[in-house]
């Protein structure tokens, strides 16, 4: 064996290698593990070059990987994004949105892009249109809330040029009042098309402020603990023109974030011509290990895109469906290209299913990784039907920021396996994590783990009983080596073991032992992507070189407000730390009798907001449910 690189000793690693599942020490070279043990063991091995880190007996964790993130997008975005994600208050949400628009110059934009829920809130509500424009006369607003709806003030109507005589566009309603005026609500009905296509209308970053701005993402995402992800594609992402940033990034070796990417049809009755067109010009798994083609999707065919907005009914997808799915997965099979399919809802998975098993008599499907997203409402039959045709399915944890929605929609017992996670698991088809972020979910995987762990949706209503949720280490591995299948990359990342790659992350708590409660607020102290640091903090400050330049433009909301949690001025407001810690047993609202065990009440029409009522007087709901 040659002389490490580095070695890390005196940690406490879980390894998550059955034959190995505990250590205290690694070495690594070139980018990977060779040896994983104990500190005399490991330590033996030190040559006069090799970086030593003593990690002070520390918890170490494999680096996490989200099955299902638009990072490529959220890159080109993200240094023009005010991020509302584990902000506990609409009040601190709306000081940090009066903050931004105060230094945004124009034409520019101030943008709220997703990852929030009003439940989060200690208030428990969205801002109101009257509340925006007060907060931002002349500055151009946009805030998206999942894929549900957009709020535009009056400067963003102006910019957009939404006026009375302007019609709605297909996929999407513009909300008017009385005399036909546009209010500033934009409704995703039947689609969320006019929700990113109206976004897509405002000012892009030139490309040197693109390069920093996905460099910013993946700093962020390193300081979550992120080392991997697999990119979705997504709308307005054309192939190849907008991979032109992290191609540049990944051609200079300056990506901290392995990316494996999917590509996403962009124009409906297209989708053919599409795939036929990149399976000419690309190839299944072209470029290196941090950055490689990994098949289609998760947009194959518009019209098998069932739309996830619990708070309207299942859309029914058109009777064309079969026949255009098929002439696209056909494509695929007959190039060896995997796919991934967007797929809410059992009816459309089904049917879906009735095209690969098609498709599957005439070419074999064996050896390609295909999967479905999503699959909140997937049955018992199509998940046996999915492991029988060899494929997996790829988890979000977007019912934490829309579960209140499904509940109200379908009632707590529909809600209790959506998705049916445990039970995915125990038929033996292939099931990893993700998020969805960066807008119908926060791109944080500690969100996702504490989801999977205790059945909890952001706005701490319980979803899930025990028997769909999971426990820690089995959520753990649903972040790591799971999410490798999915990627076709199994043996080479998602464990510590000998031969796979040096990816890691030293949490700033114990994952195994902190309260559950505490699970969504770690962050990491040290992260390491081939070995190479991308991420220190705390003891291990010193350490990090890897950080990228100020955030550009420098009006950047990142400067202002960091990422997740506004985690710049973190401490610095007591009404954000007293929501968080009310937000942490789940309720928003003390109760003398029934003490913080309510969390369900709220989902009533009890009118406990009104002071003047009977609930309200009371301040709690509980009496009632």
């Amino acid at each position: 064996m040659n002389t490490p690189d580095m070695i890390l000793y005196r940690g406490l690693f879980t390894t998550l290698d059955r034959s190995n599942p505990t250590a205290s020490a690694v070495a690594i070279e070139n980018g990977s593990f060779t040896a994983v043990g104990s500190d005399q063991e490991i330590m033996k091995l030190r040559g006069r070059s090799t970086k030593v880190i003593n990690l002070g007996g520390r918890g170490v964790l494999p680096g996490l990987i989200d099955n299902h993130l638009h990072i490529i997008r959220g890159g080109l975005n993200f240094n023009m994004e005010l991020r509302w994600d584990g902000v506990w208050s609409l009040a601190d949400a709306m000081a940090m949105l009066k903050k931004q628009v105060a230094i945004t110059p124009p034409p520019q934009w101030v943008r709220v892009v997703g990852g929030w829920s009003e439940f989060q809130f200690a208030e428990r509500r969205m801002p109101t249109l009257a509340e925006i424009n007060a907060a931002a006369p002349d500055t151009p607003v946009f805030v998206l809330h999942v894929y549900a709806r957009a709020m535009l003030n009056a400067a963003a109507l102006r910019a957009v040029g939404y006026a009375k005589d302007t019609p709605d566009p297909a996929g999407g309603e513009i909300e008017r009042d009385a005399h036909g005026n546009p209010t500033g609500m934009l409704i995703a009905r039947p689609s969320a098309a006019i929700l990113y296509g109206t976004l897509a209308k405002g000012p892009k970053l030139p490309l040197d402020y693109q390069l920093n701005s996905t460099r910013h993402f993946m700093r962020e995402l390193n300081r979550l603990g992120v080392t991997g992800a697999i990119d979705a594609g997504g709308g307005f992402q054309n192939y190849p023109e907008d991979y032109a940033v992290i191609q540049k990034l990944a051609d200079e070796g300056q990506l901290t974030i392995r990316l494996a990417y999917n590509l996403f049809t962009q124009k409906p009755q297209g989708e053919k011509d599409d795939f036929l067109n990149w399976t000419k010009i690309s190839k299944y798994k072209q470029g290196s290990d941090y950055f490689r083609h990994n098949g289609a999707g998760e947009m194959l065919v518009f019209s098998a895109a069932d739309f996830e907005d619990f708070r309207v009914p299942r859309p029914d997808m058109p009777p064309q469906m079969e026949n255009e799915l098929e002439e696209v997965v056909r494509i695929l099979v007959q190039n060896k290209w995997p796919w991934r399919l967007h797929a809410t809802y059992d009816e459309t998975i089904s049917r879906a299913l009735d095209v690969y098993e098609k498709v599957h008599q005439d070419t074999p499907l064996d050896g390609l990784h295909w999967f479905f997203d999503h699959a909140e409402t997937i049955s018992d039959q199509s998940i046996d039907r999915i492991a029988a045709l060899g494929g997996g399915i790829a988890v979000q944890h977007r019912m934490a920021y829309q579960g209140e929605y499904f509940v109200e929609r379908y009632g707590r017992g529909a809600a209790e396996a959506t998705p049916p996670v445990r039970k995915m698991l125990e038929r033996g088809v292939k099931v990893s994590a993700g998020t969805d972020a960066t807008r119908v979910a926060s791109y944080n995987p500690w969100v996702s783990l504490a989801w999977l762990i205790t059945g909890r949706t952001v706005g701490g209503l319980r979803l899930y009983p025990q028997s769909n949720c999971l426990d820690r280490e089995t959520a753990l591995r649903m972040w790591t080596e799971n999410v490798a299948w999915f990627s076709n990359e199994e043996g080479k990342k998602g464990r510590i073991k000998v031969g796979q790659f040096a990816d890691l992350v030293v949490p700033n708590r114990d994952f195994f032992a902190c309260a559950e409660s505490e699970i969504p607020d770690i962050t990491s102290d040290l992260t390491v992507v081939g070995g190479r640091i991308v991420y220190g903090a705390s003891d291990f400050k010193s350490l990090d070189d890897a950080a990228p330049p100020p955030a550009m433009p420098d009006w950047s909301p990142v400067r202002n407000f960091g990422g997740y949690g506004n985690w710049a001025n973190a401490g610095k407001n007591a009404q954000g730390v007293a929501a968080r810690v009310t937000h942490a047993c789940g309720c928003r609202a003390t109760c003398a009798v029934h003490g913080h065990d309510h969390a369900s009440a709220l989902l009533g029409r009890i009118p406990v907001s009104d002071l003047k009522s009977f609930w309200g007087a009371l301040g709690c709901a509980c009496w009632a449910v």
